[in-house]
Parts: C-alpha cells; sequence; structure tokens
C-alpha cells in the first residue's frame, strides 16, 4: 500500500504541466504558512507566559468574573 505523498506524487505526475505548476505553488505557499505560523508561535511564548500570569493573578485576586454561555 502507497502512502498518501506516494499516491499523491503518482497521480501529480499524469496531469498536464499547468495544473502541476498551480498544485506545486499551492503546497510551496501553505509550506511558507507552515513556517511563518511556527516561528512566529515559537518567539511568542515568553509574552504568552506573561499574559498566562497575568490571567492566574487577575483569578487569584478575583478580578475575573465566570460567566456561563447565557451571561454572555
Amino acid at each position: 500500500m502507497l502512502s498518501l505523498p506516494e499516491e499523491a506524487i503518482g497521480k501529480f505526475s499524469h496531469i498536464p504541466n499547468d495544473k502541476q505548476y498551480a498544485i506545486a505553488s499551492l503546497i510551496l505557499d501553505a509550506i511558507a504558512d507552515e513556517d511563518r505560523w511556527d516561528l512566529a508561535f515559537a518567539k511568542s511564548q515568553d509574552k504568552l507566559s506573561k499574559i498566562a500570569a497575568r490571567v492566574r493573578q487577575d483569578i487569584k485576586t478575583g478580578r475575573v468574573k465566570k460567566l456561563g454561555i447565557d451571561e454572555l
């Protein structure tokens, strides 16, 4: 049984070149988006940790009120 990437590559090689180019462009764009997201997320860990600590402190001091879905 072929893996999904192997199956896709096999089918990819049988379609016209213009469609191959369009599909390859979409794949490369998606990979680039994932790389940018990973980098942005990695760089934001310090900020996210500080925000989480502030929220925990707000909960501890009672500055946060728990609401149900009907109270929003």
